[in-house]
């Protein structure tokens, strides 16, 4: 009998519910990981806890209820429905678990979920398609720490990106078709979260090339192979071609900014007020480095992004849903587990 592996994966995270003292701790909790909000920790303490969390924790919980499911959030939701067909695309081979870098569940509670099940090996799967350091490198980072305390012997595999998969590829193109198959539109954008300009600048491997110019993300390089801005716009690229979308057909933007510090250009919610004027007047949306429908998705787009875009002149916008636990996503996750080779 063939020893099974773990499959770990892991997404962002959610409140356990929509009341503000539940968001708040999300909040704290998220904000003051250092791989987020990379400044001296006293420093940050203040910034999260005097300014942040108590001004934020009501208005994002009265923006959680507006998208809040039956079952719960729709993250969470998202997230569990894809583990348990994952689990059963991969039944022979691999335990598969799935965790909240921040909430519940989470990766300690993963974790001691794959102790139990005897596993001797583990594939942990960042549920982040490009790389970041606030994303990929925290969830890294805690599943070693976390490893090393509960399943020390265990041997890991980390992937930390996926964007240039086919599986990955294929995936969205078969769900953006799906969807977009009776939509008629002017222009699609492709709308990634944001990241202040700092961190990724700190993935330039030579420190002279991540933002110097305005077309430093035309191609990866070796300069910018781990840059998220550059695999945002590598993956736009792939899906456009894909899709059969020329490049006067399609803009690619980042959203949710927060304010303070400089973050990457250009933005989502620009185009929805600029695009109108330019006689832009259906536009649909894909989020290609969110593969489950969360609050950035159904409240930031789907809500806000087309209430602000139809303001501004245009007649509709449609956001794409995400890859959540459509059966292409079931079976990319299978194979890039099945198919990853590092340093490849």
């Amino acid at each position: 009998m063939v020893q099974k592996k773990g499959l770990l994966l892991i997404n962002l995270g959610t409140p356990e519910s929509f009341e503000p003292k539940h968001v708040g701790g999300y909040l704290r909790e998220f904000l003051m990981d250092p791989l987020v909000i990379d400044i001296p920790k006293v420093i940050r303490w203040i910034l999260v806890n005097i300014l942040i969390v108590p001004r934020r924790s009501h208005a994002s919980a009265k923006l959680y209820k507006k998208v809040w499911m039956k079952e719960g959030s729709p993250l969470l939701v998202h997230t569990q429905a894809l583990e348990s067909k994952v689990q059963k695309r991969l039944s022979e081979r691999f335990e598969v678990v799935a965790a909240m870098r921040y909430g519940k569940p989470s990766i300690r509670q993963a974790i001691l979920k794959l102790k139990e099940s005897g596993v001797k090996e583990v594939v942990v799967l960042p549920l982040y398609p490009q790389y970041s350091l606030a994303a990929t490198e925290s969830s890294i980072v805690k599943a070693k720490e976390v490893f090393e305390e509960i399943l020390p012997e265990a041997k890991i595999q980390f992937i930390p990106y996926f964007y240039q998969t086919e599986a990955y590829i294929n995936a969205v193109t078969a769900v953006t078709q799906k969807y977009m198959k009776n939509v008629s539109w002017d222009r699609v954008l492709f709308s990634f979260h944001g990241l202040p300009e700092r961190q990724v600048k700190k993935t330039d491997s030579t420190g002279s090339h991540c933002l110097k110019s305005s077309d430093c993300c035309k191609e990866i390089n070796q300069a910018n192979q781990n840059c998220y801005r550059a695999q945002s716009f590598a993956t736009a690229r792939a899906l456009a071609k894909r899709l059969g979308i020329n490049e006067e057909q399609y803009e690619v933007a980042f959203q949710s900014r927060l304010k303070g510090a400089p973050w990457i250009r250009p933005f989502s919610d620009d185009f929805y007020r600029e695009l109108p004027k330019r006689g832009v007047k259906k536009l649909v949306v894909v989020s290609p480095s969110f593969v489950a429908d969360c609050l950035e998705t159904l409240e930031e787009v789907q809500m806000r992004g087309k209430e602000e875009f139809v303001e501004n002149g245009g007649d509709d916008l449609v956001l794409i849903p995400s890859l959540n636990a459509e059966e292409p996503w079931v079976e990319a996750v299978g194979q890039i587990v099945e198919n990853y080779q590092p340093n490849t």
